[in-house]
């Protein structure tokens, strides 16, 4: 293979050989301080001994030998420079690992024909070495590419000389030996001048050299995966060549046999990864755990993050899928759940996203549990919870929804300020495996940064909201004047009347004016939304059965309205408050509900709790209307609506020491519940008959 002894094969070789000796002299007088420079200097000595030897003595196995190790040392120089700093990949290792065991390989192959003469080993042996040859060249530019693909721009600079220098070297090693496997003539042309080639090389390898600054990178997982799947494929090509020559002139058509089982091989892996979520995620766990120090790319991981969370536009959704969304890419989770506690304490769901699993039920502890986490505000591992594992003991119980769910995964709360802000349920992943301290701390991390997006955007929200109340108080302002000037009018009117009133004339100028008052004064009406009264109010024992038929005898606006449950029941309540959010209440449930469709008030008692709930089987809402347009003033869906029913009656009940919360889904209805103290045993002898 090395061909014929010619003036240009000595001369290009020794050339180049008097080029590295004086880089070799040079960079020892300037010093060498990093291991990879240390590696470099390696390298230039053993090219100047492959280079010594291909010029004086072409036809012997000494120079096949030292090419083998010159190209060695230049992985080792890569694999030096890619695992400088940052975490350690295990991932890299295999990739160079793969190509110094192609060149591992090809120095055995090489050494047969020395051990079994030449015409033992045959010219399949001669043949595989070739095909090493270019597969080992093959992969080393693989390498060349992705480490100066992910270096950063000031290592770019440092090192691209040098980068150049190796894939001019590697380059055309991989065109020689590929075109002397095809024609092996044609290729005993090109070894002549190889020795110019690697001696242009010199220049390059003496401009990367000198420069001392930028020579630490480290390797991107996405550069990892790449070298793999491209050593991979040529890995594949070389195996292949390699039986196609040994298998040739056998007269078994391997060919056949060998394509239908790679082509099984790849269907059946492909019927298993690509329909199951499972074995995707099974997948990515185990090539994380056995490519890498730590599973998660933490750079990549919080661009993603805060790209995800800090999205805008019109296309953009609420802030609470967002976030949420955000916590499952981390995680691999299919979905998740948002709670969180409004101004008045009462924790309800503020959004979902992909969320399979059951919905938040309220319960007599949510409280307690909320500001346990607020205190110590710990990832939650759910499932770890849910078996009693000894790291969750010390955790308040799960609430009877959440612990019978076997959907739930994983929670993180959110806490800014101290204060708990939200609380993200996540979804399990397909492959559900244990949480361990790698999720916690990603996961505690994300969860400040995300709790400060969720109060910057309820602070957003109180400020819209302020700004509406403003709003309405410069259009009540007008109002006002408005009616000022009515009252005026009027005024004029019922002194004129004292004079007048026998004249027929001032009397129908009279009813006139009286109209166009009365059609003013339905016009401001029609303006203002009704409002609260100013009488304070004051909860204290009342029996609910009065207080609810009043208003269902208000507002049924004849449609059927049912009464169900206890009605014996008292609560702590103020009998015109409580009339006046039930009503509005009532009045939302007819407006959801078909003519036909009836509407049922619950009464229900549970311990020192009782609960009065609006029931209608209507349109339904979703949770970001829940939670974004409900309860707040001046935002209604309904045609001449106010928007403050609901705002209102939810400002009364808080008022009396209650709370209001919301059950709905679109299409299925929506349950409205009041829940009111209940009396203590003391009072009851003290009661009043209805």
């Amino acid at each position: 293979m090395s061909g014929d002894l010619t003036l240009t094969n000595f001369w290009s070789h020794a050339i180049a050989t008097a080029l590295f000796v004086a880089l070799i002299a040079w960079r020892l007088r300037i010093g060498v301080r990093l291991p990879a420079q240390r590696l470099m200097l390696a390298g230039f000595a053993l090219t100047a001994c492959w280079a010594w030897l291909s010029a004086i003595a072409p036809t012997t196995h000494l120079p096949v030998f030292a090419e083998t190790m010159r190209n060695l040392v230049w992985v080792g120089v890569l694999y030096s420079l890619s695992s400088g700093s940052g975490e350690r990949q295990h991932g890299v290792r295999w990739v160079y690992a793969s190509v110094a065991a192609v060149l591992g390989l090809q120095l055995v192959v090489d050494l047969l024909p020395v051990v079994l003469g030449t015409e033992a080993a045959g010219s399949a042996v001669a043949a595989t070495s070739t095909i090493l040859r270019i597969t080992a060249a093959a992969g080393s530019l693989v390498l060349v590419h992705n480490l100066y693909g992910q270096a950063a721009p000031v290592s770019r600079a440092a090192i691209g000389m040098a980068m150049l220098a190796l894939v001019v070297t590697w380059g055309y090693d991989l065109n020689l030996y590929t075109l002397f496997y095809l024609d092996p003539e044609a290729g005993r042309g090109l070894i002549d001048w190889r020795g110019a080639v690697i001696a242009l090389t010199a220049p390059l390898f003496a401009v990367g050299a000198g420069q001392d600054d930028g020579w630490k990178m480290r390797l991107s997982r996405a550069a990892t995966f790449q070298s793999l799947s491209l050593l991979a494929i040529c890995g594949y090509f070389a195996v292949m060549t390699i039986l196609a020559t040994a298998l040739r002139g056998t007269g078994w058509d391997w060919s056949r046999t060998l394509l239908v089982l790679v082509l099984s091989a790849m269907t059946l892996a492909a019927m298993v990864l690509l329909p199951s979520a499972k074995a995707r995620s099974w997948a990515k766990v185990k090539l994380a755990k056995h490519l890498f120090e730590h599973r998660y790319d933490y750079r990549a991981e919080w661009l993603r993050f805060a790209a995800t969370i800090g999205r805008s536009g019109p296309d953009a959704p609420p802030i609470g899928e967002r976030l949420i969304k955000a916590f499952a890419d981390i995680v691999d989770s299919p979905g998740g759940l948002l709670l969180a506690a409004d101004e008045n304490g009462v924790i309800s769901e503020a959004a979902e996203w992909n969320w399979e699993g059951r919905p938040f039920s309220s319960d007599a502890n949510d409280g307690p549990r909320w500001r346990e986490l607020e205190k110590t505000p710990l990832i939650l591992d759910i499932d770890a919870m849910r078996d009693g594992n000894s790291g969750a003991r010390s955790r308040p119980p799960l609430p009877a929804w959440l612990a019978g769910d076997p959907t739930a995964w994983a929670g993180v709360p959110l806490v800014h300020n101290d204060r708990l802000v939200g609380l993200v349920l996540l979804a399990g992943p397909g492959y559900r495996r244990s949480l361990d301290w790698e999720d916690f701390d990603l996961l505690k991390t994300a969860g400040r940064q995300a709790a400060s997006s969720l109060a910057e955007a309820h602070g957003q929200q109180a400020l819209s909201q302020a700004q509406r109340f403003d709003e309405f108080n410069r259009r009540f302002a007008f109002i006002l004047h408005d009616v000022k000037n009515l009252v005026s009018q009027l005024s004029l009117l019922a002194r004129n009347a004292e004079r007048h009133a026998d004249n027929p004339e001032f009397r129908a100028d009279m009813v006139a004016t009286l109209k166009s008052s009365v059609d003013k004064m339905n016009d401001l009406l029609a303006r203002l939304a009704p409002q609260a009264g100013s009488r304070p109010v004051s909860p204290e024992p009342q029996p609910l059965a009065p207080i609810l038929e009043a208003a269902i005898e208000a507002g049924n606006r004849g449609r059927d309205v049912r009464l169900r449950g206890n009605q014996s029941l008292w609560a702590v309540a103020d009998a015109a408050a409580l009339e006046q959010a039930v009503t509005h209440l009532l009045h939302n449930a007819l407006d959801a509900s078909a003519p036909d469709q009836p509407v049922m008030i619950d009464v229900l008692g549970d311990g020192d709790e009782i609960a009065v709930s609006v029931i209608d089987e209507g349109k339904g809402m979703t949770v970001d209307f829940i939670r974004d347009q409900l309860f707040q003033p001046f935002a209604s869906t309904k045609d001449g609506g106010f928007g403050v029913g609901a705002f209102e009656a939810r400002a009364l009940i808080a008022a009396m020491g209650g709370a209001l919360t919301v059950q709905s889904r679109p299409g299925k209805g929506s349950r409205f519940t009041i829940r009111l103290p209940a009396p203590e045993p003391a009072i009851e002898p003290k009661r009043k008959r209805a």
